[in-house]
């Protein structure tokens, strides 16, 4: 498992292919400088005077850019290619890690990791949502579409936690549990609905992290959590923004107006009370500064578990239920009365 200190906090300039329409003006910046920067370093032209306000306007273009995007973009650069996963996460913040495998039910199921690992002093319990780095590791899990074994996996785990009194740690990064006939077969919404009961009694903090997708029951399904948290550019949403194009208005191509209406932005659900904080993401998004996301990330998660394991269990659990019993309350009139 690779020292989480020897990240780098470095910023990752985006190849050609993986820049998003409305991230065209950053790269050709970047490239201006770059070029600049290799003319100055292969000649002896000094051209420190036009290299550093370039770079003085890129650092404000980043900012104006990821402030003004849409809820549309804000889906894109929650999928964007150089991303950090969760498998990024996990190898960046543990310095010790152990995968445990199988539901002892049908079989392991990729698309989940359950592992035991230490971050920093904190021995804790880590369940992700897998989606795999290649084409080959992305077939293999699904996209990150778990099956019922998978949240079945998970829950054995969490469970197994609770016993050694690990806290858990979750990672929701997926567009949705598999929808697939195998899958129905073999109980996913059962399994799902399993999950979402159990984690309301475990006895072990609990905090979920939506660091991309956050898609329907394949998200709440480890998504129960004394503090849910999200990363700025993600989302979390009953179902995926071409879903409900599609289902709405029969054309998939309506997702940017689906997204907008669907109010899946982090800002959003924290407004509502859905999540507990949102993590600003570095260098105007994380897949710009992968690493520094990562030793982020981890400095949030040590906090909240160190703000969580001074609080009696009694009361955690009973706070976590009156947490997610309030969410959705409606407000009828003019007068806001309940």
């Amino acid at each position: 498992m690779a020292d989480s200190k020897s990240s780098k906090n470095t910023t990752r300039t985006p190849k050609a292919h993986e820049v998003l329409d409305f991230e065209r003006p950053i790269h050709e910046l970047e490239s201006k400088i770059l070029e600049l920067e290799a003319l100055s370093s292969d000649t002896a032209l000094k051209l420190g005077g036009e290299i550093t306000p370039l770079k003085r306007r890129l650092n404000s273009l980043v900012q104006e850019v990821f402030r003004a995007i849409s809820p549309w973009q804000q889906v894109q650069v929650a999928r964007a290619a150089g991303r950090p996963l969760s498998e990024d996460f996990v190898e960046g913040m543990c310095d010790e890690l152990l995968e445990l495998h199988g539901d002892r039910n049908f079989r392991d199921d990729p698309a989940v990791l359950t592992a035991i690992a230490r971050i920093g002093t904190r021995r804790v319990l880590i369940v992700a949502h897998r989606k795999g780095r290649d084409t080959r590791e992305k077939i293999r899990t699904h996209f990150g579409c778990a099956h019922p074994e998978g949240y079945r996996k998970a829950l054995r785990k969490m469970k197994l936690a609770e016993k050694f009194g690990l806290p858990i740690v979750a990672l929701i990064n997926t567009p949705g549990a598999y929808p697939g006939i195998g899958a129905e077969e073999r109980g996913q919404g059962w399994a799902i609905a399993e999950n979402l009961q159990a984690m309301f009694a475990l006895k072990v903090p609990i905090i979920s992290i939506v660091i991309g997708e956050g898609g329907s029951g394949g998200a709440l399904g480890i998504g129960i959590a004394d503090r849910v948290l999200m990363m700025e550019h993600s989302y979390y949403s009953v179902i995926s923004p071409e879903g409900c194009a599609a289902i709405l208005w029969g054309d998939a191509k309506r997702a940017p107006e689906a997204a907008k209406a669907l109010r899946l932005c982090s800002k959003d659900l924290l407004a509502f009370g859905v999540v507990d904080a949102v993590l600003e993401e570095p260098v105007g998004a994380a897949h710009r500064a992968p690493a520094a996301a990562v030793q982020e990330l981890k400095r949030v998660i040590l906090e909240h578990l160190d703000e969580l394991s001074k609080i009696p269990i009694a009361e955690l659990l009973e706070q976590r239920f009156k947490k997610f019993r309030a969410m959705g309350t409606l407000f009828a009139g003019a007068t806001g009365a309940r």
